[in-house]
């Protein structure tokens, strides 16, 4: 038997440091301390199973190959306890923010509300956008949460907007202008992204196929990235750490209009045009998206019908999705929705058949089937999103 003793382990970029083969044992009785480092700064193209701390998410991760990368060890939810205010702020949580939106006849409102993805509770009031906005593209990577374009009227041919706007999660200052913009003022469609990189895909004002993207760290105007292979709005928005997913969506089809059942996808660090992934089980658009790392979750929605289902996808390969379960409550369309890696939260909207806007909030563990659970309340009942992807910092993507 032969002991080696060390203080730390650390080479991250393995690019040298001792290598230990065979059946090793580490015996030591106080702790053991893995590579450290942020989001940014992980290695790629790494052994199969190679362990690290991310000091973003303040959580375990190891890599799962090529495709994949990056994804962190999975635990049980544990309620960290408190409001939704001591969650994000203070590192203990993924924070998700719901930005405006409206209730009919309108108008548009500016406030935003957040909650901590890891603790049940009803929504805070967080901060302001820049202007009283609807149907905007919204992200987030592990710092900022993005918000571009969007309606700035709810009546039938309102105008719309091109700007790009910001804000941080760890403090409650409103959205700052980026000073940048989309190519040209659109709503209604999807959000995509990792840590990196957003992007900006579809249009309903007027319905357009585009997807354009930006460098969120860097905002700046939108740069063209390829077509969806449609023109298409109000999609289901999935991001992965390497994949960004476009599902249902609505078209213009002569002389009405038509929900869309195809399922695509894009590799979101490259360039290029949507390759076929699958079909959902039923065409449908403006519900709520949801994403670990491996899996994505598209909830409720419209076209033909209101529905509740949920049906979710295993984003590394391609197929059609597969039926999850069913949210509590047919309150299909508008829906805000956000994501941790292993509990996507969604709710709002408009509900049928009340035909009222609701208030509630409900939320699945991503990695089981299941149908939806009470996670608590928006603080000002009645809102409807036309938002709706993940704007928060530790979703299936980053």
């Amino acid at each position: 038997m032969s002991e080696v003793r060390v203080n730390n382990l650390s080479n991250e970029n393995n690019t040298g440091g001792p290598t230990i083969s065979g059946i090793t044992t580490y015996s030591g009785t106080n702790f053991f301390v893995p590579p450290v480092g942020d989001t940014a700064s992980r290695p790629q193209s790494c052994p199969d199973g190679s362990l690290r701390f991310n000091t973003d998410s303040a959580k375990l991760e190891y890599y799962r190959g090529d495709t994949i990368g990056w994804q962190e060890i999975e635990a049980e939810d544990v309620e960290i306890g408190g409001a939704a205010s001591s969650g994000s702020i203070d590192g203990k949580g993924t924070r998700a923010i719901f930005a405006g939106g409206y209730i009919a006849p309108g108008p548009c409102f500016n406030n935003t509300d957040a909650v901590t993805v890891e603790t049940l509770g009803n929504t805070i009031d967080f901060n302001n956008l820049t202007a009283g906005v609807t149907g905007g593209y919204t992200l987030g990577n592990s710092t900022r949460s993005v918000y571009a374009g969007g309606r700035l009227s709810t009546t039938p041919g309102g105008s719309a907007t091109n700007q790009i706007q910001f804000c941080t999660f760890s403090t409650q200052n409103d959205y700052s202008d980026s000073g940048g913009d989309l190519s040209s003022s659109r709503a209604f469609g999807a959000g995509l992204c990792n840590e990196i990189r957003g992007l900006f895909a579809g249009n309903a004002v007027p319905y357009e196929n585009l997807i354009e993207y930006v460098t969120i760290s860097a905002l700046g105007n939108a740069v063209d990235f390829g077509d969806l292979s449609n023109k298409n709005g109000y999609a289901y928005g999935l991001s992965s750490t390497t994949r960004g997913i476009i599902a249902g969506g609505l078209r213009v089809s002569s002389p009405d209009t038509a929900s869309y059942d195809n399922i695509e996808f894009v590799t979101i660090t490259s360039t290029g045009n949507t390759t076929d992934f699958g079909d959902l089980n039923y065409d449908k658009y403006e519900g709520g998206a949801g994403a670990s790392a491996t899996r994505g979750l598209i909830m409720a929605g419209y076209g033909p019908n209101y529905t509740s289902r949920i049906e979710f996808i295993t984003m590394a390969t391609t197929g059609n999705s597969v039926h999850f379960g069913d949210l509590t409550n047919l309150n299909g369309v508008g829906k805000y929705s956000a994501s941790s890696k292993t509990r996507a939260v969604v709710g709002g909207g408009y509900s049928y058949p009340q035909a009222d806007y609701s208030n509630v909030l409900e939320f699945v563990n991503i990695a089981t089937l299941g149908n939806g659970q009470d996670f608590g309340d928006f603080i000002n009942f009645g809102r409807r999103a036309n938002s709706f992807n993940n704007s928060c910092n530790g979703h299936g993507g980053l």
